[in-house]
């Protein structure tokens, strides 16, 4: 196993789009919700248990092996609004590019000509992960804590929040990344007995009406 490799595929500075996205950050922020690192704690720790674990489920998925195609569906499915849908398929993009430069591999490929328009995010992100020698539970990781220090950046920069108290708001997470890319796999070893429908498909509706909303604003910092 090629541990190195989840450094890089969860690394900031690996160019895959996501320093471009808020995940949610700049809408909450706006609204007031987010306003310190407690309020950024318990934002990033909602998002974590909702979107980010639904995302963790797909990654391992599809770094186990199964149908990234049947996998990218079920994402279309458990995201009900169409600018998230957007987002998701932009970023998959993204990182289907860094993904072929870095760990080219013939599943890559046929993701890519399958889904030219893009597959959602963490599909490809499991699907790098597979192809980088990587397992379920590594690409389950690298997708939780996505979902939690894409906000933590976010925040640096929308309020001036300290870094260090970001940093320390993602410490203090750790432990609850690693819960959720847990039972995110767990979930995964489900689908033989019970298919694609054992991943969960957990809801943030505030997430989702914010979302939307913040698609439409004139001016903005972040693209999500």
């Amino acid at each position: 196993m090629n541990r190195a490799a989840l450094f890089v595929l969860s690394d900031g500075r690996f160019p895959a789009g996501g320093h471009a996205h808020s995940g949610g950050a700049e809408a909450a922020v706006t609204a007031g919700l987010v306003k310190d690192a407690a309020s950024l704690e318990n934002f990033c720790r909602g998002r974590l248990h909702t979107t980010g674990l639904v995302a963790a489920a797909l990654a391992a998925a599809a770094a186990a092996g199964h149908d990234p195609l049947e996998l990218d569906d079920a994402a279309d499915a458990r995201t009900p609004v169409q600018a998230l849908r957007t987002i998701a398929r932009k970023l998959g993009r993204q990182m289907m590019r860094a993904a072929r430069a870095t760990w080219p591999s013939a599943e890559l490929d046929l993701l890519a000509e399958h889904r030219p328009r893009g597959a959602h995010q963490p599909v490809v992100l499991g699907l790098a992960a597979r192809s980088a020698g990587l397992t379920p539970l590594d690409a389950a990781c690298a997708a939780a804590y996505e979902a939690v220090s894409g906000p933590a950046t976010a925040t640096v920069r929308l309020l001036s929040l300290d870094p260090f108290e970001a940093t320390a708001v993602l410490a203090r997470l750790a432990c609850d990344v690693d819960r959720t890319a847990s039972a995110a796999v767990t979930a995964v070893q489900r689908i033989a007995a019970d298919g694609i429908d054992a991943l969960p498909a957990a809801s943030a509706p505030l997430l989702d009406i914010t979302a939307q909303q913040h698609a439409a604003w004139p001016v903005r910092l972040f693209a999500s």
